[in-house]
């Protein structure tokens, strides 16, 4: 697909672009208006392609739990092993479209590897994710930036006592989730381990507080997100904090995201799905 039309849907789905201005950019770009929406759905999420692990596998158990923060009833997806035991804890944080099918079946992957895994949503405050993206993406513009912050801090409180997890935790986030997940490596001082996706880097004034290991991954073709990966990068060495960076050429934005037809890239992901799980096992063992 021709590089300007995912770069405008990149547009899209970050920055303050109406639906009416990006199917009329999008028209422009692939001729007519018939054209623009024979390609929509290639672009567009399908989260029937989402379950690679299903809710009934029988290796996991799953369910929908409330945690408070100041107040404040927070929702999450909890996925655990089956099999009694000690498990070490990692919290998946979503997308700008907040919780949703795929975000949930990563977490039960890692239930299914040995992971207890919470996937907040962080629009719970707000009447938590609807299913319309658009309405998604309006919402996150009202979250407040600091309290957001603790309410994902507030995840890992419930971990340390939830009866099963053995206190040793991770985290992993995928474009704004994956901004998440560097702003919880910053303010988590317990963090054994985070995975950052495609996501916004912290101020290279906040790195030194990073206690945490970090795994970083990104896309060849994302140049937005790609822009801060120098800085971060010489702030984590400066503060002499281990971490590696993966750069997978010729993927997208999101090309974890099996539900993302056009920007999915099945190798890509892959290969970024076994680094965690090493790098992961290796953290919290």
């Amino acid at each position: 697909m021709d590089q300007r039309i995912i770069n405008l849907f990149d547009e899209y789905t970050h920055k303050p672009l109406t639906r009416e201005e990006f199917l009329k950019k999008l028209a422009i770009l692939t001729g007519s208006t018939a054209a623009a929406l024979t390609v929509l759905p290639l672009l567009e999420v399908n989260y029937a392609n989402a379950a690679t692990i299903t809710p009934q596998d029988d290796r996991i158990t799953t369910e929908y739990i409330n945690y408070n923060v100041d107040g404040i009833v927070m929702r999450g997806y909890l996925a655990r092993p089956k099999k009694k035991g000690k498990y070490p804890a990692v919290v998946v944080v979503h997308e700008n479209r907040g919780l949703n099918p795929h975000t949930e079946d990563v977490a039960r992957r890692f239930a299914s590897e040995g992971f207890i895994a919470l996937a907040p949503d962080a629009l719970s405050p707000l009447g938590g994710a609807p299913a319309d993206a658009d309405k998604a993406r309006e919402l996150f513009q009202k979250l407040d930036a600091s309290k957001n912050t603790q309410n994902f801090v507030g995840a890992f409180d419930f971990l340390r006592d939830l009866k099963g997890c053995n206190g040793k935790f991770a985290c992993i986030g995928f474009c704004w989730g994956g901004a998440m997940a560097n702003t919880l490596a910053v303010n988590v001082p317990d963090l054994l381990a985070a995975a950052p996706f495609y996501g916004r880097q912290p101020d290279a004034a906040d790195v030194p507080k990073i206690k945490a290991a970090i795994q970083l991954h990104y896309a060849e073709k994302d140049e937005r997100v790609n822009a801060g990966i120098a800085a971060y990068e010489e702030a984590l060495k400066k503060a002499n904090i281990p971490y590696e960076v993966h750069m997978y050429m010729g993927a997208q934005h999101a090309f974890f995201n099996d539900s993302a037809p056009t920007r999915y890239n099945e190798e890509a992901a892959k290969l970024a799905w076994s680094r965690v799980l090493t790098f992961f096992r290796e953290k919290l063992q």
